[in-house]
């Protein structure tokens, strides 16, 4: 199989499982992961990347400020060249600017995927304005060679458009998810159990949940919030559940095999996901094709991408931006309706199979690759 570069600047954080999922669904290319750095606790990668750093050093730092500011590096190129590869996918909007040095250096032609805060949160929207020069002319280089942005939801192909990325070089690509995988557990339901699976952060709207999880608390005694994932915002949203008195478990960040059971037993799932402060918003959330996958009705806010993903009414249900009260009418009618909640539970395995097969979106996403490759625009200086 020909290789393809799939570069990210870390390689790979825990919670980025939808590229290296991807990246090892490819069939007619061999991916090999390149990048500035690995994670320290990162995910497992199919084999050795290519990296410019081994280590976090200060010499290391300042070797990566040096490529980021004038691209210098050519040990690292000379490792990347000897891949063979002849396409560079970057994901993520900085990181398509960081990569663009070695896509020049290789004569390859990039493409970037969008995936969510580096279009709509202000301090990413404003990152190659407030930089200086060399990062605005990183932009501009990188929106002129380029020859095509891949965007996880059509709400994030709006967004990119307002900030300048070129509208005819913009395209929808869901990523999709492993159908074999996330598919229905013969495990039983916990009857009154609501679970949360994301970072914890202002944008994934936990706190409007635990709100929300009072009222529903009131008529389900027994109800339950079950809470996967870390992040700065949870001692205060600890505090807040205690002082709410509510049934509410914190496990932290856990690994996909243990999300994949609580998606099993779970009989509501529920990332309310708000606009936060800067900007940032929710391009889409692949966590909620996998809970479908797995019979899961969803509820969350009627928010950027999410509607792209949850059918309102058909395979969940859909609140306005911010109504815990809406938001905990919702989560109790799947308790308290059977049939409703086993309609949505069928019909959302049916919806996710349709439009959310990893298989079939890869063989799209290979077909990509080959155009782009077979049309010969490598990226120049």
């Amino acid at each position: 199989m020909e290789p393809v570069l799939i570069y990210r600047n870390e390689l790979l954080p825990l919670s980025e499982t939808f590229i290296r999922q991807q990246a090892t669904a490819l069939t007619r290319f061999n991916p090999v992961f390149v990048g500035l750095l690995k994670c320290e606790k990162g995910l497992p990668l199919p084999e050795t990347p290519v990296v410019l750093s081994q280590n976090r050093s200060f010499a290391s730092r300042l070797r990566g400020l040096v490529y980021k500011a004038s691209g210098y590096a050519p040990g690292f190129y000379a490792r990347a060249k000897r891949v063979g590869a002849k396409l560079l996918h970057a994901h993520f909007a900085m990181d398509g600017a960081n990569a663009l040095p070695l896509a020049e250096s290789l004569q390859v032609p990039m493409i970037v995927t969008l995936h969510g805060n580096d279009v709509t949160a202000s301090d990413y929207r404003h990152w190659f304005a407030v930089r200086g020069q060399i990062y605005r002319a990183t932009r501009k280089k990188m929106w002129r060679n380029a020859p095509l942005f891949l965007c996880d939801s059509d709400f994030l192909r709006r967004k990119a458009i307002e900030i300048g990325f070129p509208e005819e070089k913009l395209r929808v690509h869901y990523i999709g998810i492993d159908l074999a995988y996330f598919q229905r557990l013969e495990v039983p339901s916990a009857r009154n159990s609501v679970l949360f699976v994301a970072r914890l952060v202002e944008k994934k709207g936990c706190s409007f949940l635990i709100r929300a999880m009072q009222e529903v608390q009131n008529r389900f005694l027994d109800a339950q919030l079950v809470v996967i994932g870390d992040g700065p915002e949870r001692p205060s949203l600890e505090s807040q559940a205690g002082a709410a008195g509510i049934k509410c478990e914190f496990r932290g960040a856990q690994p996909s095999s243990v999300i994949r059971q609580a998606l099993g037993s779970a009989r509501v799932f529920c990332v309310p996901s708000i606009t936060a402060k800067s900007g940032d918003s929710e391009g889409l959330g692949i966590v909620f094709a996998e809970a479908q996958a797995m019979g899961v009705p969803v509820v969350s806010f009627a928010h950027g991408g999410i509607p792209e993903v949850v059918c309102h009414g058909s395979t969940g249900l859909l609140a306005p931006e911010r109504d815990h009260r809406m938001l905990a009418q919702h989560i109790l009618r799947f308790l308290a309706d059977e049939d409703f909640w086993r309609d949505c539970s069928r019909r959302a395995r049916v919806w996710i199979s349709k439009q959310f097969d990893l298989r079939k979106q890869t063989s799209q996403l290979e077909t990509l690759y080959e155009k782009v490759i077979a049309e010969g625009r490598p990226a120049v200086a």
